[in-house]
């Protein structure tokens, strides 16, 4: 299932509902119960799906399904970061939640992970393995292993995970998944449950690129209200020509197919006009070392070591055990691991400056569920080898497919990894090595553009402008509503000013002045996700018969509220 695809059922008349209900039989015909930890009932889902069928088909999501790891916050339903005593039920979406579902995506469950996202394999949690939707008898990935599984299975057309040490590279390779591990800081983090707060990413699961290019461009905001968001700026080119570096060892942990993969995706990418480039990843590789075995691991106990403390009989044996594992750490040798850090940082510059993107497989092998309940921590600790010192040292990754061992049964991937910032490059390059067309006449492809109705204080000079221009929007129009709309003025509420109201009136209405400005999807789903009741975005119908996205108000707005329709306008009323 690709986004894509449904768009062109929407266009055909398809509808959220009729998709919900689709994507819920299919749910219960693929019996996989360990998927989801919360799957809320077939009639709640409807209501949301009714309510997305409300707003503009313009947004970039409108309608599309997607899953979210049981570690970042849907309001209304549980968060238990797969320990059922530890829940929670947030009274609000998580930040990048709440930006898809104000570009019309549908949230349909909460996915199964690893216990307190602590593990690689999708083993360590007491609601059961989700099955690898490839092969049954090699492991899902984790610790977003539901995630990556309810889309690999086509249950949803993408999915969020978590990536702190591997967590949403893991499971793409081993269910043949685009795994994006965004920059540190690019995404939100709050509202998410942390495993290590200052290295913890929210990352996305799709089916190809195209679409994780397109969800990123909705997600990938500033936060000001999470300490650890921060403004990134977008860089990095390739072009025909380029630079790979290719480790100068490799350790395949005796794996007898993944080395012949590897050598392949070397050849795909020289094919693609990138020339090998031979580096030591011993900076790298001893970055990683510090992830479990220094002070890093404390941030796990710094997170939910209160909770664990007092429920120890809640917390999954082979979780428990690396938790308790992490106290002890004391400042000193903090800072010496932090300066350490700094070093291998220095060493690792260096190799950028010899290549343009890393090539790496994703894991050294493969395991069964068997293999990996019988050896639980060696065989968690090889698989994030190759992944746990991106965030360390702040790279930015994508995983991808990259050929299938053990006789063509089981998938297996590599990832690209580059600075922070590289993300939207790296994406582009991983298209081109899955043969997607991403670009157009050697350039990135554009969005277009989503307009929006203002008609109170987001006119152009007026208070609340100002959170239009710092999305970038652009003037469309200065024009009139068709002659159909009353507006009513909310009266002020404590700090919050008066607001107009505009209602749909076809036989009182009037035209009323209003401004068409235009934003890019991800500012747009921003924008609107901040609108407070009773206010909210409709379609509005303009003199010149086109209907835009627009300001509209509930019908219990204009209790108490004063008609001012016949200024025409909120500016006119204003200057009365």
């Amino acid at each position: 299932m690709n986004i894509s695809e449904l768009k062109s059922r929407f266009a055909d008349g398809f509808t959220p509902s009729q998709l919900i209900a689709e994507l819920y039989q299919k749910i219960i015909d693929w019996n996989d119960p360990a998927i989801f930890i919360h799957l809320p009932e077939k009639t709640v889902l409807l209501e949301i799906a009714k309510s997305v069928e409300a707003m503009p088909k313009e947004l970039p999501l409108w309608g599309i399904p997607f899953v979210v790891k049981d570690n970042i916050d849907v309001a209304g339903w549980p968060t238990t970061a797969a320990c059922p005593e530890f829940s929670y039920t947030p009274e609000h979406d998580s930040g990048v939640v709440r930006l898809l579902r104000a570009a019309g995506a549908i949230p349909i469950g909460k996915g199964n992970l690893d216990q307190f996202a602590t593990g690689l394999v999708g083993t360590r949690t007491p609601h059961g393995v989700a099955r690898n939707a490839i092969d049954a008898e090699f492991l899902p990935g984790g610790s977003s292993s539901g995630s990556a599984t309810a889309v690999a299975a086509g249950l949803c057309a993408f999915s969020l995970g978590t990536d702190t040490a591997g967590s949403g590279r893991v499971p793409a390779a081993f269910q043949e998944l685009i795994g994006w591990k965004p920059t540190r800081g690019l995404l939100s983090n709050r509202g998410v449950v942390p495993a290590c707060r200052s290295l913890d990413c929210i990352s996305v699961f799709t089916n190809n690129t195209a679409d994780t290019l397109l969800v990123s461009t909705v997600v990938s905001r500033y936060d000001a209200a999470d300490a650890f968001s921060r403004e990134v700026k977008a860089t990095g080119e390739i072009g025909s020509a380029f630079r790979f570096g290719v480790p100068s060892v490799l350790d395949f942990a005796g794996d007898p197919d993944t080395p012949r993969l590897f050598a392949g995706a070397v050849d795909k990418m020289m094919s693609l006009g990138g020339a090998p480039v031979e580096i030591d990843l011993t900076p790298f590789t001893e970055a990683a070392k510090l992830l479990y075995e220094g002070p890093w691991v404390a941030e796990r106990w710094a997170a939910v070591g209160g909770f664990v403390e007092n429920n120890r009989e809640a917390i999954f044996p082979v979780t428990l055990k690396i938790l308790e594992d992490s106290k002890g750490w004391d400042a000193a040798s903090t800072f010496k691991a932090q300066y350490r850090l700094r070093e291998l940082a220095r060493e690792a510059e260096a190799v950028w400056k010899t290549i343009d993107v890393l090539l790496l497989p994703t894991t050294p092998r493969l395991y069964t569920v068997a293999e990996n309940l019988a050896e639980p921590f060696s065989t968690n600790a090889t698989l994030g080898r190759y992944t746990n010192f991106m965030n360390l040292l702040d790279l930015s990754a994508v995983a991808m497919p990259a050929g299938r061992a053990r006789s063509g049964r089981a998938p297996w991937g590599v990832t690209l990894a580059a600075p922070a910032g590289w993300d939207a490059v790296l994406l582009e390059l991983a298209g081109r090595f899955r043969g997607e067309s991403l670009r157009s006449n050697g350039h990135r492809p554009t969005l277009q553009r989503i307009p929006l109705l203002v008609c109170g204080a987001h006119l152009e000079g007026l208070a609340l402008h100002w959170q239009l221009a710092d999305r970038g929007a652009v003037l469309r129009a200065k024009t009139l509503t068709a002659p159909i709309y009353r507006m009513y003025a909310i009266p002020a509420m404590g700090t919050i000013p008066p607001r107009p109201a505009l209602i749909r009136d076809e036989l009182a209405g009037a035209a009323i002045e209003v401004e068409v400005w235009e934003l890019e999807p991800a500012a747009f789903g921003d924008f609107v996700s901040k609108i407070p009741g009773p206010l909210g975005i409709g379609k509005v119908l303009l003199e010149s018969g086109e209907e835009v996205p627009g300001f509209i108000a509930e019908p219990r707005a204009i209790e108490g509220a004063e008609e001012i329709t016949g200024f025409g306008g909120w500016r006119a009323w204003l200057n009365a």
